[in-house]
């Protein structure tokens, strides 16, 4: 809920539900969403044409077009590197 409310702050953020899950778009497009890791049992952010995006922090695993972003349930919520993460993926968007 905490993460939720913190991507909605950004006026330019929408919230929907797709396939079961909140997604995030920023000018009409999918930007990213949040989920629960299967195996890690850990939330993550799944970003849209994440391998558009050269950052260590985010995670290929086997997909071909998104990256993930693992959050640890232990820790804060790393607000400012999702801060980081969501100007990165609207400046592709504005590209």
């Amino acid at each position: 809920m905490a993460l939720r409310s913190f991507l909605l702050k950004d006026p330019q953020l929408s919230e929907s539900l797709k396939y079961g899950m909140p997604v995030y778009s920023y000018k009409g497009r999918m930007l990213c969403y949040l989920w629960i890791h299967k195996k890690l049992k850990q939330p993550y952010l799944l970003v849209v044409d994440g391998k558009l995006i050269d950052d260590p922090l985010l995670l290929q695993e086997k997909r071909s077009r998104m990256k993930i972003f693992l959050m640890d349930i232990n820790k804060n919520i790393p607000l400012k590197t999702i801060d980081q993460l969501i100007k990165k993926m609207k400046k592709l968007r504005d590209e």
